[in-house]
């Protein structure tokens, strides 16, 4: 069985920060967790704002405890908004369901983490968690299944 290890998520971490630099985007906090949900690398570049890392956390949490990626909830949470509220209580307030939370998976399709990101629009937080999954070789997915 396949576990996210502390070395993939800080590789996660600067390869994403290495997409954003390419970029040119607002500061970012990116949050790296694994298939259990604890946080296993952190990051929030230099004059990100104030609340992002929460923003960043409460992306990848929603789409980990759903099993979907963050664009899957955002796509639901357009076409049935009262049980994006629901999940989002039972859950204990911990779902943003904007782009930039993505699944990290196997081979087999095992989730094996996520990667939240907040700091600039969605699609470009989204673009440095697919950069940043890319660098360890696992599978990335955003919620477009």
């Amino acid at each position: 069985m396949s576990v996210l290890t502390l070395d993939q998520a800080q590789a996660i971490v600067a390869a994403a920060l290495e997409k954003s630099r390419a970029l040119a985007l607002s500061p970012l906090a990116i949050a790296v967790l694994d298939a259990r949900g604890a946080l296993k690398a952190f990051a929030a570049q230099d004059g990100t704002s104030l609340k992002r890392g929460e923003i960043a956390l409460g992306k990848a949490k929603g789409a980990l405890a759903l099993g979907v990626g963050s664009r899957g909830l955002f796509r639901r949470a357009q076409d049935q908004p009262f049980f994006i509220a629901a999940a989002t209580s039972a859950i204990g307030g911990d779902l943003i369901p904007v782009p930039g939370g993505v699944l990290i998976r196997d081979r087999d399709r095992t989730i094996l983490g996520v990667v939240g990101i907040s700091g600039d629009t969605s699609d470009n937080d989204e673009a440095c968690a697919l950069a940043g999954i890319a660098a360890t070789g696992y599978a990335a997915d955003p919620g477009q299944d």
